[in-house]
């Protein structure tokens, strides 16, 4: 039995599990019919050209955890934002850690999805938010519909911001042979309200894992979003990571993708435009090893007149890695006055990595500013020559170079003590020690 069909096997079980009168209940059993029929996305489709699940296919994955596993801070401490004060969501193989968490319902809800979608007064909320921004083309998305029970819930009434930013953590303990976990995150901003996430999938060992992960994300006017995605996990994890963003007028959402681990990545990351005077920003830094595979195919939908989007991906690879950038900006009819750039820039730093890159755009306004541009190249032979001329050591002078490549993607994150541990994670990645900080 393949993985597809043990999927659609299990979901039957899993139904019985939860509760058919649950709100979500069609809309799981369509999502599991569109995946049935679809089945896993493969490399004869333009958007999985040179990305293949097969062997992940193959791979016997445990859909549900056989038991509840406790996890110590002290074990875990690294893995969070602990240089300040957050509000935490923590979950282990699949199951939320009441004790490594802190949410809230003051004043904003910081809590669960599966207590949004089993308690009648979040009902409201999940008929009008709930899978509404996902695509039903996205055979995974689908996938992780069929089977959402756990995740983040986030509710951020008008005029509200939370006290501090929020972490939602997932681990895997390693204590099934191979797991697969499809978390599923709501994010709600109304009217003048603020919010800082910080995401991170985390394995433990070095047991097998896939996540399959769908975040939906909706900023209502004057909403502001700061999204970070930190992907620092072990070789033998996998993520396909999907968000889908809506975006209300004089709106900004920006979301940062720090790429550092994994063995396959995937990142779909759509925003939709449904006002006017939105900002959109999409910003990531890739640094791979080995035979690391990342992903990242973006996608801004500019619906309406007077927006931005700003898209800026540095990507930096090694040994036998593979990096993938495919960027669409579409810019419709009704959509005169935008302002869109996209650029996508690497640096190969073995003759064996490889990058594929395709930036897009379908513009159909006529009175717009839109560019994009792709690069991929080596180190400046004579800035590194400059650098050994005056004392630097050869693998300091490439560090700092490399570090140079990333500074604009980093002097964007509004978060001073993330930026540092990204800083760290970057030198760590590089292997090097730097006395300065960017």
């Amino acid at each position: 039995m393949n993985l597809k069909e043990k999927l659609i096997a299990s979901f039957i079980a899993f139904e019985n599990q939860v509760d058919l009168d649950n709100p979500v209940h069609e809309i799981r059993s369509e999502a599991i019919r569109n995946f049935e029929q679809k089945g896993f996305p493969h490399r004869k489709m333009e958007a999985w050209k040179y990305t293949s699940l097969d062997r992940l296919q193959k791979v016997d994955f445990s859909l549900f955890p056989s038991k509840d596993n406790d996890l110590e801070y002290r074990d875990v401490k690294k893995y969070f934002l602990h240089e300040v004060d957050t509000y935490k969501i923590v979950f282990i193989d699949g199951i939320y850690s009441s004790y490594l968490s802190e949410t809230t319902h003051d004043g904003v809800d910081i809590c669960l999805m599966s207590s949004a979608l089993s308690k009648p007064i979040y009902k409201p909320i999940i008929d009008v938010y709930f899978n509404k921004a996902a695509s039903r083309e996205e055979t995974l998305t689908s996938l992780n519909t069929a089977f959402t029970r756990e995740g983040a819930y986030i509710y951020i009434p008008k005029h509200k911001a939370p006290r501090k930013p929020i972490e939602i953590v997932h681990f895997s303990t390693g204590n099934e042979a191979a797991l697969m976990l499809q978390p599923r995150n709501l994010i709600i901003v109304e009217e003048n309200a603020e919010l800082q996430v910080i995401e991170r999938h985390q394995s433990l060992t070095g047991n097998e894992t896939l996540t399959n992960s769908v975040t939906e994300v909706f900023a209502a006017k004057n909403a502001i979003v700061d999204y970070y995605k930190v992907q620092n996990d072990r070789e033998s994890a996998s993520l396909i990571d999907n968000t889908y963003i809506r975006q209300k007028d004089n709106s900004q959402v920006s979301v940062h993708t720090f790429s550092f681990g994994g063995k396959l990545t995937r990142n779909n990351l759509n925003f939709y435009q449904d006002g006017e005077h939105i900002q959109s920003t999409l910003k990531g830094v890739t640094i791979l090893g080995e035979k690391q595979h990342v992903d990242h195919h973006t996608l801004v939908h500019h619906q309406q007149p007077h927006c931005e989007s700003h898209q800026d991906y540095k990507g930096i690879y090694g040994e036998r890695s593979t990096g993938v950038f495919n960027g669409k900006i579409i810019v419709d009819r009704l959509a005169q006055k935008t302002n869109a750039f996209q650029q996508n820039n690497n640096l190969l730093i073995s003759d064996k990595a490889s990058v594929n890159t395709k930036p897009q755009l379908e513009i159909f306004a006529d009175d717009v500013r839109c560019s994009h541009g792709c690069t991929i190249g080596q180190l400046d032979q004579d800035a590194l020559f400059y650098l050994q001329a005056r004392g630097i050591p050869k693998k300091e002078a490439a560090a700092l170079l490399m570090y140079a490549f990333a500074n604009n993607v980093l002097e964007s994150v509004r978060l001073p003590e993330l930026k540092l541990r990204i800083n760290k994670l970057i030198a760590q990645k590089l292997g090097v020690r730097l006395g300065f900080e960017l």
